[in-house]
């Protein structure tokens, strides 16, 4: 009974994707490979790290941060190298630069609007007098919707 239960935490215990084979015999590099792998995107998860991931292109990218970092290249350079390869999205958080800030603000201008509409809408609304809905209907209009309503 205690080997399942062992055996069962080990099994909800977190698991990493990084492989044997991919890690680094220094500490120190390995170390900052795994830093640098938890903050870029896996192309095919989506919203899972490198670091998390299983997935192949997951695994070169991982492979890929640890060549260029065994190659000298610092943190910055490395992220800077693979940003340029596959473009801002594979980071886990984009800047907010340049054209991003477009991005950055759309949600909340775009909230802010909408409660705008709504509240516009919300005054208009109460300005019409109690009763005076069907005021604009001519009494052989209120006659012909009297005959619609009865059939």
């Amino acid at each position: 009974m205690k080997r399942l239960v062992v055996i069962l935490m080990l099994l909800t215990s977190p698991l990493w994707a990084v492989q044997p084979d991919e890690v680094l015999d220094d500490p120190v590099l390995e170390e900052r490979a795994r830093e640098l792998s938890k903050e870029l995107r896996c192309l095919v998860c989506r919203n899972e790290s490198i670091d998390e991931s299983n997935a192949d292109l997951a695994r070169d990218l991982r492979l890929l941060v640890r060549e260029r970092l065994v190659a000298g290249d610092s943190d910055e350079e490395a992220m800077a190298f693979i940003v340029d390869r596959y473009g801002e999205y594979v980071l886990l958080k984009p800047t907010t630069s340049g054209a991003n800030w477009f991005l950055w603000l759309a949600g909340p201008v775009m909230l802010l609007i909408a409660a705008g509409v709504g509240w516009g809408y919300l005054r208009a609304r109460a300005r019409v007098p109690a009763g005076q809905e069907n005021a604009a209907l001519s009494e052989a209009e209120k006659e012909r919707l009297r005959q619609i309503l009865d059939e």
